[in-house]
């Protein structure tokens, strides 16, 4: 037997406006709820709810309140069903989507997660962003080697027994493709906060921190300037990285979510280099070595650099600026009637923390402090939400972060004085969606 997919969540819908007095929301919209605003709609929610059951009790009752579904009336099923637990089937079409622009082919993939439809600031691991240059590969753990060498006193192999040995960590960080929003450098505008922004993710990840291994192979501190790090799989993906990130926060991780990593996500070894673009987080990690100098290797000479307005391509830019995004409403959405929405979404940055968001609905014209949800990590996704009541009329819904150096999110003008128009990396431009009279949200660029 198949269920058919079930309606997405595409639509929002809102508390109606009309039990909210005039004056209570001007004040909402100019000021968001405070501690006695939000007591005033209670007391207002609690009257239009007696209101309203009144009047389902005079038209008979809700069905699905008077009378029992099947579900309460009969056994259960066993667990056995699931062994790994699932989804609910009515939660179907909240999947990753593959970009039928930035790949051609299966092998050379890329996978959007949903970030209109997710939740906090944890991505759950079969909903995390994927990116491929030659497929994904399930390695035998048991044969799999990690090996450190290049400028260390002793050169050394690793099992993953070895590593799974060694004292761990543990810790909450972003991965951000960097060219998460690249069809955004252009003139055109994809539907979705999907397709803008879903090369993103936060996870937890665990794993033995790299400056241990170095130290424990003798690393040689006089002349180590960067570390080469290759992956296992067929694309042999190849990244320099400098030395104080490999000193710093870089993981060898083999958790991810407190289970294991995934295949897609790089089992049973992969790199994690908090704040940089997520190529330098190489998958089925096999091989560190310690140079003196940058390898120009293939993924960094001809990809993964900025081509700039005078034709000059700036190289090893890794580090993901300060960004944030509305998740919803977002493009694709629609807002059924007039009333009051919560609007959210996630703000981050590579150099450190989120310090605060800032949400406009008219273009950045006016701005307005959101409220953060903690906790508020390093290098990390931090959901931010905002009161608002829409009256029916035109929004232009924006956010912009500050982050913990004091770098405020640019607007897409700004970014592309400097950065010009022929780029594909590291776009952290603020994103603007619109709201029309019909509640329909879209993706549209200013400037």
């Amino acid at each position: 037997m198949t269920d058919s997919n079930p309606e997405p969540r595409g639509q929002l819908q809102a508390a109606p406006e009309s039990f909210i007095p005039a004056d209570l929301v001007s004040a909402i919209s100019a000021k968001g709820i405070n501690a006695e605003r939000r007591g005033l709609i209670k007391g207002a929610f609690a009257s239009a709810l007696a209101t309203m059951a009144g009047v389902t009790t005079a038209a008979g009752g809700d069905p699905n309140i008077v009378t029992l579904p099947e579900w309460s009336t009969t056994l259960g099923k066993s667990v056995a069903t699931h062994p790994y637990g699932q989804p609910s089937r009515y939660e179907s079409n909240i999947i990753r989507r593959q970009s039928p622009g930035l790949t051609q082919t299966d092998q050379a993939s890329v996978a959007f997660t949903p970030l209109q439809s997710l939740f906090g600031m944890m991505t759950p691991s079969g909903l995390h962003f994927e990116r491929h240059h030659q497929g994904w590969v399930d390695i035998d753990p048991r044969r799999h080697r990690f090996m450190i060498n290049g400028l260390v006193k002793t050169p050394t192999v690793f099992t993953l027994e070895d590593i799974l040995r060694l004292p761990s960590v543990s810790r909450m960080h972003f991965l951000e493709c960097g060219a998460n929003t690249a069809l955004e450098w252009g003139n055109s505008a994809v539907p979705t906060v999907q397709y803008t922004h879903g090369m993103l993710s936060g996870s937890e990840w665990t794993g033995v921190p790299l400056s241990l291994l170095l130290e424990r192979v003798g690393i040689d501190l006089s002349k180590a300037k960067v570390i080469l790090a290759e992956g296992a799989d067929g694309s042999s993906m190849t990244r320099t990285i400098n030395i104080a990130n490999a000193l710093d926060d870089c993981l060898v991780a083999y958790g991810q979510n407190g289970e294991m990593l995934r295949p897609e996500q790089g089992y049973p070894l992969r790199l994690v280099v908090p704040g940089v673009q997520g190529v330098s987080w190489v998958k089925w990690l096999r091989r560190i070595e310690v140079g003196d100098a940058p390898y120009a290797t293939k993924d960094e000479s001809s990809h993964y650099v900025d081509l700039m307005p005078d034709g000059l391509q700036r190289q090893y830019t890794a580090i993901q600026e300060a960004k944030s995004v509305i998740t919803s409403p977002s493009g694709g959405q629609r807002l059924k009637n007039s009333g009051y929405y919560c609007i959210t979404g996630l703000a981050w940055s590579g150099r450190g923390s989120v310090k605060k968001v800032e949400v406009s609905v008219d273009g950045g014209r006016n701005w307005r402090e959101a409220q953060i949800q903690g906790p508020v990590l390093q290098k990390m996704t931090t959901r931010f939400t905002l009161d608002w009541v829409w009256r029916g009329e035109p929004a232009l819904l924006q956010s912009r972060v500050t982050d913990s150096t004091g770098y405020v999110q640019p607007q897409r003008a700004a970014l592309l004085e400097v950065r010009g128009a022929r780029s594909i990396y590291h776009n952290n431009a603020i994103q603007t969606w619109r709201v029309n009279r019909a509640g329909e949200v879209d993706n549209v660029q200013l400037g």
